[in-house]
């Protein structure tokens, strides 16, 4: 007996089929589309490195990881020593494990130092290789010889370190549109005053800047000079990303990719070998002075002063006035949240941390608030979304109370924190703190 199936049905059956079909052949398309682009992106950066081995006598192009922050999977050039990453077409592929944090950064994983980038890269060829080229740097800088550090510049949240910051930025804007090798020079100059000004308010403060120009600086450099930018390009390049720049909450951390990289590529139109004469010991801004023959003042805050209108300082320091005021109020909300009042107190064991430079906030001597940030010790794993105080010595770290603490994933006002086995968290009658506890 023939059982008749109504057209109706044989058609939506039919459509079923073909839009499971479609939908099917999609992911395939788009995961296919991933991977080539992988491959694009590598082969540009290993053509960029070869054009640009003799910047630092090495090729920077080497094991190198682009990772989705929202799956962890990554994507690499080559294989890894531990047999972690299976073969994906011409590349790797695998899950980045979770108590790795996820950054634009390098990393020692798998028997290899990779180069870690995350996805999506930027679409702009010359802005992508400049960002590959930045943490290929990270990647040889110890075979460099220069030390990683991220010194802290908590001074450059202070109104005068603001000001004679900009000041410097500004005089720098005026040296790369100068139309004469002596203009250049006078806006050199008085920016290299407005910087040594600026250094002798603060104690220590030009070592400190030194050790992130030292790491953050250089590594933008190169990646600005093997971006494959032309020198129009390049001169708008700096010009827009310093003006983006001063619209950034916060100086402290990112400061060096915006003076660094100028400085060293108007110095290497004259000499294409000046970065390979510094060292981990070098002073920048002595070395910046005489290479670009600078005759510095003898006055240095009267020079300073005295030049601050052809920079519209005036401008900048009613601006950086108004900004102190509004930043004693949160400041003080800070202190209170997470210094006067009951907090969570994580002593570091062996401590990762990733996070945004972009808008951290000095607290006085008592550290810097991260807004977002995350971090991995023995303990655990912390995702902090709303703030958390780093002790000056990065030490500890300090978030709200906790408001549940029922499992192993305790959590806070925006945070997460997720237990390893044989820890607990215990609060102190006394002061209402609270502390990990090893069992």
């Amino acid at each position: 007996m023939k059982h008749h199936i109504p057209t109706a049905i044989r058609r939506l059956s039919l459509l079923t089929a073909v839009f499971f079909l479609f939908v099917h052949s999609v992911k395939a398309q788009k995961q296919a589309t991933l991977s080539d682009s992988i491959s694009v992106f590598f082969d540009e950066f290993k053509t960029a490195s070869k054009l640009h081995v003799g910047l630092w006598n090495k090729d920077l192009y080497g094991p190198t990881i682009f990772v989705d922050p929202k799956t962890r999977k990554l994507f690499a050039n080559e294989a890894d020593t531990a047999g972690l990453l299976k073969p994906n077409g011409h590349n790797y592929s695998g899950v980045l494990p979770a108590k790795i944090n996820i950054a634009n950064t390098a990393i020692n994983w798998g028997g290899k130092r990779w180069a870690m980038i995350m996805l999506p890269l930027p679409p702009d060829q010359q802005h992508r290789l400049n960002l590959l080229a930045h943490e290929s740097f990270h990647r040889i800088q110890p075979e460099l010889g220069f030390a990683l550090g991220n010194a802290e510049n908590n001074h450059l949240d202070q109104k005068d370190g603001r000001i004679y910051l900009r000041l410097e930025l500004e005089a720098l804007k005026k040296a790369i549109q100068s139309a004469s090798a002596k203009e250049q020079k006078q806006h050199l100059t008085h920016a290299l005053t407005f910087r040594a000004y600026r250094q002798s308010l603060y104690a220590n403060s030009r070592t400190t800047e030194n050790e992130l120009e030292l790491n953050e600086g250089i590594a933008e450099f190169t990646g600005a000079m093997l971006s494959g930018r032309n020198q129009t390009e390049m001169a708008a390049f700096f010009l827009k990303g310093i003006d983006d720049f001063f619209k950034n909450p916060t100086f402290v951390r990112s400061f060096a990719y915006y003076s660094t990289p100028v400085y060293g590529w108007l110095l290497y139109k004259s000499d294409k070998n000046w970065n390979k004469k510094i060292t981990a010991k070098t002073d920048l801004t002595n070395y910046f002075i005489k290479a670009f023959s600078i005759r510095m003042p003898t006055a240095i805050k009267t020079a300073a002063e005295n030049a601050i209108d052809i920079y519209n300082g005036k401008a900048i320091i009613k601006a950086e006035t108004e900004r102190e005021e509004k930043n004693k109020k949160i400041v003080a909300e800070y202190k209170l949240k997470f210094i006067e009042q009951p907090h969570f107190e994580l002593k570091f064991v062996k401590m990762n941390v990733s996070f945004d430079p972009r808008n951290i906030v000095p607290i006085e001597d008592k550290g810097t608030v991260y807004p977002n940030i995350r971090i991995t010790d023995l303990w655990g794993i912390l995702t902090v979304q709303n703030g958390a105080l780093m002790s000056p010595n990065w030490d500890k770290i300090s978030i709200s109370n906790p408001i549940d603490t029922a499992t192993k994933k305790i959590t806070g006002d925006g945070w997460i924190l997720e237990l390893a086995d044989g820890y607990t968290v215990e609060q102190d009658v006394a002061t209402g703190n609270y502390k990990l506890v090893k069992r």
